[in-house]
């Protein structure tokens, strides 16, 4: 609303992503929603699987070729990353809804957590692949 004698209203502005200071927790709300957005990918990767043994040899083998590619295997190591820091993410949000670890340095600690086992659990098991154990 404008008044003609003073001019437009001056209205607080809600706070940006820009204005506020980064800190572990608001990275790991945002991560929770980019990982669950990577699962949907990757369950329409399995979808495009299932579709390639239903089409026969050629289109398998296709589909196995992309996957193989140096983009492929990226994706794929992408899509166990997010696999696990949805997971290890879940729990903590199950933990929350038990109303325990809402406290500032609680909320800071489960956050670390969920990053070091996302990234220690993607690099153990991508390891035990190229090792050829898996």
């Amino acid at each position: 609303m404008t008044d003609a004698t003073r001019g437009p209203r001056e209205r607080p502005l809600s706070p940006h992503v820009q204005v506020w200071r980064w800190h572990v927790t608001m990275a790991t709300s945002i991560l929770h929603r980019v990982s669950g957005v990577g699962l949907y990918v990757g369950a329409l990767m399995l979808a495009g699987w299932a579709v390639s043994l239903a089409r026969g040899p050629e289109a398998y083998a296709g589909f196995k070729a992309a996957l193989g590619s140096p983009i492929g295997q990226v994706i794929l190591f992408l899509l166990t990353a997010a696999v696990f820091y949805h997971l290890a993410n879940g729990i903590r949000h199950l933990v929350w809804d038990t109303g325990r670890g809402f406290g500032l340095k609680s909320a800071n600690s489960s956050a670390w957590f969920v990053l070091f086992f996302t990234a220690a659990a993607t690099l153990v098991l991508w390891g035990a692949y190229l090792m050829g154990m898996i």
